[in-house]
């Protein structure tokens, strides 16, 4: 059985001594009864399919709905032409989540990371950072072993989906994820891990789930800019020694007691949030017309 709280997982760590990526891979290759070889080229195959999804990227291309689709080029062409306020890495980070988003809504193959709403944000981090600072590609595979192993506990005490949870669920679990593979990357311990984990959650703690229309497409694909900014943000905090106050297995079951309160017009129905304002319903008659 998987980890069912990041605490199972640290006493599994100082147990046997091992890191918490190893934790996350030995428990997959047990409960999968798979040689750990094997699920090590499963995660390899992973991370080239996020790999190869990125590139796959045509910034000319636009979602059926025609909502979505250019906006990753946009800020590429800003990248190249302007000053970007956040800088350039910064700024690269939100192309290439902007990017994924858009992959995701023109119908093109990604990884689901945890969820197809929220697939912008773990590349866009870990991606990003490994073409930028030329990383060993096994340390980017480990980092992958580690969101994982986040999403399954976050799956566990909580959910992934916006239509259960609001996007918390969804943009914020991908956020976390992508903040404790960071925070490995460069250098963390777990303990930051999860520190790292808890507080970009906490930030985006009651973020709810209104896409426009019914479509991951608005407000998402900016949401996960918005995920994986924060993930860098809460991945430097913990490296610079700031914890959380509250453990990450507390902050998921908060999560979870703030999704089960919200209305049900606020998860995933079209009807909530944005999506009910006038812009979103002239949008949606354009589109049935």
């Amino acid at each position: 059985m998987s980890y069912q709280s990041m605490e199972e997982a640290l006493e599994r760590c100082e147990k046997d001594r091992i890191p918490f990526w190893k934790a996350i891979q030995l428990e997959d290759a047990d409960e999968r009864g798979i040689k750990v070889e094997d699920s090590w080229e499963k995660m390899k195959y992973m991370w080239h399919s996020m790999l190869d999804a990125l590139d796959a990227y045509e910034p000319d291309r636009v979602s059926r709905s025609g909502l979505v689709g250019k906006e990753g080029g946009l800020m590429e062409q800003y990248l190249q032409t302007g000053d970007p306020l956040c800088g350039n890495f910064m700024a690269k980070v939100m192309a290439n989540a902007l990017k994924m988003g858009c992959n995701n809504a023109c119908m093109k193959r990604i990884v689901a990371a945890p969820t197809a709403g929220a697939c912008g944000v773990l590349p866009a981090v870990l991606v990003t950072y490994y073409r930028e600072y030329d990383v060993p590609e096994e340390t980017m595979i480990e980092a992958m072993y580690v969101a994982a192993g986040l999403g399954q506990i976050i799956a566990n005490r909580a959910y992934l989906a916006g239509a259960s949870g609001g996007c918390q669920a969804e943009i914020g679990s991908g956020s976390g994820m992508a903040a404790g593979a960071i925070c490995y990357v460069r250098g963390g311990n777990t303990q930051q891990i999860g520190d790292a984990c808890a507080m970009a959650l906490k930030n985006l703690m009651g973020l709810v789930c209104d896409p426009v229309g019914g479509l991951v497409e608005v407000p998402c694909v900016k949401r996960n800019v918005g995920g994986a900014v924060n993930a860098m943000a809460a991945a430097d905090m913990a490296l610079a020694g700031i914890t959380s106050k509250i453990p990450v297995d507390q902050v998921i079951d908060a999560m979870k007691e703030v999704g089960d309160k919200m209305d049900v017009s606020l998860r995933e129905t079209g009807i909530g949030g944005v999506a009910g304002s006038p812009a979103a319903e002239e949008v949606v008659k354009q589109m049935n017309m």
